[in-house]
């Protein structure tokens, strides 16, 4: 769909939202750039912002979108690392109002929520209960539930408890033209009887069924035959069962096909007991070698981390402190987690695992961790590995753009040893992180995109990492999501036929085609739209503080990469304006992103003439 927003008179689409709408409406120029990016390395300027406090904002919204023929996007937390979260278009921010807990069924073991609550606060009031929502990303602390369904999030315990998509019942969505769709499991058997016709939702189902009769050779020929496969549309869901959950589905569309307003969670029983085992390497492939025999002892989780988080975790004060368990400077680490029913069975885990590790010269040293407080220092390390990788001095960066690749776990020493001579030949590196366990491994290669060349590079580099995955049988998204820089290349992966059936969803659900354009169907080329940085030769006024540390104001600004940390409410003190209001402009990140803004010319150097209409937000840009 070609966005029809240029022709639309924007300031009247603002009005008629201030009228229907409960929540606020920002559709001023500092609030549209403070949403033109994510944790990607993309940037698009919004046409507004609507932060809704019910349903009824969220129907009035769209069905507002609908009338002018401009597009929606759904957003919690803003944490998407392949642009899911950008867009020419109004965001639907959900993380203020709209993150409550409906309802919470323990006897069934399900949990109702809307979209805007974090995933860490959702297991906060579930641990009580002695209960938990499984796919636990690193994000955790500050992505919404929205997030992990728009995305079909994994996180480390994929090996035991599945994708989001495994992990939902039902869906409360509104489609694209305002109408609320209720999503569940339907028969296919009923799915063909006439007095179901009239149904929209049994019509819609129908024609799924359709296209997965019809393209139930290719579906199965195209789809890998692997876990951690979120890139594209759920279409594999379509055959070979009796059945079609509607709910599961939609999970990983990416608001491409409806926006969510409340989700049935499946939840499962907290672990009674857990302990880790710290496997130390010397090199990233001895660690994946070791890989299939860990998963052979069935653990929990397998998490890599590499030397690049390691080696920047020791420079910085709040990770350094928690680097106890590591056992002199390892190229690499892999994180085992065992659970069990009593200390005994756990400590039995442990132990065997320890002896194969030494019986089969796996490793160099291993350390054992069953204190919980110890066990939370190891795995906040781990979560931290992308802001630790993004600490990295100089202008080339370790980007997020062929970092979410999977491909079977016992492939792994070869792949990665691919990857890496790819990598060589085109003159760079990559700093390594992710889940071993499912062959998910965050491979982020260092690219200056300041320059032309490291543009030119970021395409290359992702076309042939991406035949790479395929000539692996692998997916070039096993969790992040395809968003703007991994739908370029679903064609590869899918063949023609696939996407032809991928228009044919999108249309089923959004004939007008408003709903998240450009992720997976009708995508733009993958070094569109990214995200303007200062340049070194960048002028700007003199400022009050030096940002010296950090090799001036310009190099201090792109330290935010987007990823949100800044926005965890449930640990820590950091951010504490974010804290009081959930406002994005009392965010860190939400401030680094208005001084880039304004630095590379988006908004207007002269803040106070700019904002004193618009909150009188130049006070806190006086540096």
């Amino acid at each position: 769909m070609k966005n029809k927003s240029a022709n639309a008179d924007i300031q009247q689409i603002s009005t008629d939202l201030k009228r229907v709408v409960e929540g606020e409406v920002k559709f001023d120029s500092f609030s549209r750039h403070l949403y033109s990016t994510d944790a990607s390395i993309y940037q698009m300027l919004p046409i507004g912002v609507v932060l809704p406090k019910s349903k009824d904002d969220v129907i009035a919204t769209i069905e507002l979108a609908h009338k002018y023929q401009v597009s929606i996007l759904p957003r919690g937390g803003g944490t998407s690392l392949a642009g899911s979260t950008v867009g020419n278009s109004i965001v639907l921010d959900f993380s203020k109002y709209m993150r409550n807990v409906i309802d919470l069924n323990q006897e069934k073991k399900s949990v109702t929520v809307q979209p805007g609550i974090i995933i860490d606060e959702l297991n906060h009031y579930l641990s009580s209960h002695n209960l938990l929502f499984a796919p636990d990303p690193s994000s955790s602390n500050r992505g919404n539930i929205g997030g992990a369904l728009g995305n079909n999030s994994c996180g480390a315990h994929s090996i035991r408890w599945g994708k989001t998509s495994d992990n939902v019942e039902k869906i409360e969505s509104i489609l694209s033209d305002g109408s609320i769709a209720n999503l569940s499991t339907v028969k296919i058997d009923q799915l063909t009887q006439s007095d179901n016709q009239s149904n929209p939702i049994t019509s819609i189902s129908a024609k799924l069924h359709q296209i997965g009769l019809e393209h139930s050779v290719e579906i199965d020929s195209r789809y890998p035959k692997i876990m951690r496969r979120v890139s594209g549309y759920n279409l594999d869901q379509l055959i070979g069962s009796d059945e079609l959950n509607l709910a599961k589905f939609v999970i990983g569309s990416e608001g491409t096909l409806l926006t969510i307003t409340e989700a049935e969670l499946k939840l499962v029983d907290k672990p009674k007991y857990k302990g880790l085992a710290v496997i130390h390497f010397d090199s990233l492939i001895a660690s994946m070698e070791a890989t299939v025999s860990i998963l052979e002892l069935d653990p929990s989780a397998v998490e890599h981390v590499g030397e690049i988080i390691l080696d920047e975790a020791r420079k910085h004060n709040e990770y350094k402190k928690l680097m106890d368990f590591v056992d002199g400077h390892p190229n690499s680490l892999l994180i085992v987690e065992f659970t069990g029913d009593s200390e005994h069975e756990l400590q039995g885990h442990l132990d065997k695992l320890k002896w194969k590790m030494s019986s089969s010269k796996l490793g160099y040293h291993t350390t054992i961790i069953v204190d919980e407080a110890e066990q939370a220092k190891v795995w906040a390390v781990r979560r931290a590995g992308l802001g630790l990788m993004m600490n990295v001095v100089g202008d080339a960066k370790p980007l997020p753009f062929v970092e979410d690749t999977a491909v079977e776990p016992h492939l792994l020493p070869q792949f990665v040893k691919r990857f890496d001579e790819i990598l060589h030949n085109f003159g760079t590196e990559a700093g390594y992180y992710g889940h071993a366990s499912v062959g998910c491994l965050h491979i982020r290669p260092l690219i200056n995109l300041k320059e032309s060349i490291g543009v030119q590079q970021l395409h290359d580099i992702a076309d042939e990492i991406s035949s790479l995955v395929l000539e692996y049988g692998g997916s070039i998204s096993g969790e992040h999501g395809d968003g703007l820089v991994r739908s370029p290349f679903l064609e590869k992966m899918f063949g023609a036929e696939i996407m032809d059936a991928f228009a044919q969803v999108k249309h089923i659900f959004d004939p007008q085609g408003i709903m998240n354009p450009g992720k997976i169907t009708n995508p733009s080329p993958v070094t569109s739209n990214l995200r303007a940085m200062p340049l070194a030769s960048t002028k700007v006024k003199e400022t009050a503080i030096s940002f010296h540390r950090e090799g001036g104001i310009n190099s201090a600004i792109e330290m935010c990469n987007g990823q949100g940390a800044c926005r965890k409410v449930t640990s820590g003190t950091m951010c504490p304006s974010f804290m009081a209001t959930r406002d994005e402009e009392h965010s860190t990140r939400g401030r680094a992103n208005a001084l880039r803004t304004i630095i590379t010319g988006g908004l207007p150097l002269d803040l106070n003439n700019e904002f004193q209409n618009e909150g009188n937000y130049g006070p806190v840009f006086k540096l």
